[in-house]
C-alpha cells in the first residue's frame, strides 16, 4: 500500500513538472533586433507589445538635482518619481507640468509636493 502511494506521488510530481516545463517554454519571448523600434526615448518591443519608455532615471535626476541645496534628498525623491511616472522634467527646477499629473500630484506624508 505504501509503495503504491509513493509511485502515485512520484508519477504526479513527474506529470506536474512536465506541465510546468511546457508552460514556461511557452512563455519564453525571443526578441529579434528587427522587432525593436526606437522612437526618440520610446521603445516598441515586438509586434503585439505596448509602447514602453526606457528612461535613465539616475542620469536625469542627477542633472535635475545638480544645483539643489540638498542634492541627496532631491535625488532620492526624483528617483522615486521617475520610476513611478517614467518622466523627469527638463532643467534644474520648474517645468513640472511637462510630466503630467502623476508627477505634479504626488505628495509626501505631510501633504507637500514630493517630486522636485
Amino acid at each position: 500500500m505504501v509503495i503504491v502511494a509513493r509511485m502515485v506521488l512520484l508519477l504526479g510530481i513527474l506529470l506536474f513538472s512536465l506541465g510546468v516545463a511546457e508552460v514556461s517554454s511557452d512563455l519564453r519571448i525571443e526578441e529579434k533586433e528587427e522587432d525593436v523600434i526606437h522612437v526618440g526615448q520610446l521603445v516598441v518591443r515586438g509586434v503585439n507589445r505596448r509602447l514602453m519608455q526606457d528612461i535613465d532615471c539616475g542620469g536625469l535626476c542627477k542633472q535635475r538635482c545638480s544645483v539643489h541645496s540638498r542634492p541627496n534628498l532631491c535625488n532620492r525623491a526624483c528617483g522615486t518619481c521617475c520610476l513611478r511616472c517614467k518622466c523627469v522634467p527638463p532643467g534644474t527646477s520648474g517645468n513640472r507640468e511637462v510630466c503630467g499629473t502623476c508627477y505634479t500630484d504626488m505628495t509626501t506624508h505631510g501633504n507637500r509636493t514630493k517630486c522636485p
